[in-house]
């Protein structure tokens, strides 16, 4: 029983040694380096692309809703600056001053028709 492995574990080692090769080590780390760029960091990058886009675009009158749910209006959207003041109550005029990166989107005449629908 054990001569047949003396046989065996030479005769693998030869091929191994001298034999055609697979592929390298680091091919497989390379393929999934490459999906994790293509399938993670890219459609984060371009959505990050597209917030700061919207941000930058702000407008005087536009309604806006931030990251914590607050819905208001833009009254001052001074470019470059961090801080942008919202109109949230029209009757009482109550404003209150956010970091511009808070507006996580802008309401669109879409978005209100798809609400009211």
């Amino acid at each position: 029983m054990f001569a047949d492995f003396e046989i065996v574990i030479p005769t693998l080692l030869a091929q191994a040694e001298g034999g055609p090769q697979g592929l390298p080590i680091w091919v497989p780390f390379l393929i999934v380096g490459l999906l994790y760029y293509f399938m993670l960091f890219r459609p984060e990058k371009a959505q990050r692309e597209t917030h700061q886009g919207l941000l930058n675009n702000l407008k005087k009158n536009d309604q806006v809703v931030t990251a914590g749910g607050i819905r208001g209006v833009v009254v001052n959207p001074q470019p470059g600056e961090s801080e942008v003041v919202l109109r949230i109550d029209e009757g009482s005029n109550t404003r209150i001053h956010i970091q511009r990166s808070s507006i996580s989107r802008v309401i669109t005449a879409e978005d209100k028709a798809t609400a009211d629908a």
